[in-house]
């Protein structure tokens, strides 16, 4: 018998598909995602509305899709960050400022994040992954 059975646990498994490894950012990668699933959402939401509401009133809807642009911009500026490299990080997020291509590039860092946490055996759902099973 080679192992001592009251041995301190060794150093935690690394985290797969984070450029850290550490499990805390596999945390921060869970609310970044959320963040990300709700800006998703609200756009959607937008798009519909677009087509709803008056010839008046389109200014309000515009706003609230450039609300929803940089608000989506920094989770996935925040999230590339976690995943990719900084100059990656930097180009997705600009790229979110277009309008639909924007919308792709969420999808896009969404289903990276998804595949990510699925990797590391945390269950993700319709809005995200459960913060308190991570």
């Amino acid at each position: 018998m080679s192992e001592n059975p009251y041995q301190a646990p060794s150093t935690e498994a690394q985290v797969v598909g984070v450029k850290s490894g550490r499990r805390e950012d596999l945390m921060t990668i869970a609310k970044y995602q959320k963040g990300i699933l709700v800006c998703i959402l609200i756009y959607l939401i937008a798009v519909i509305c677009q087509f709803a509401i008056p010839v008046q009133l389109p200014l309000i809807v515009g706003f609230g899709v450039l609300f929803v642009g940089l608000v989506g911009t920094v989770f996935v500026f925040l999230l590339a960050m976690k995943i990719y490299s900084t100059v990656v990080g930097v180009l997705l997020g600009i790229l979110t400022f277009i309008p639909c291509l924007g919308l792709i590039i969420l999808l896009l860092v969404n289903g990276t994040a998804t595949n990510i946490l699925k990797e590391n055996g945390v269950k993700v759902g319709l809005l995200g992954a459960d913060l308190s099973r991570i």
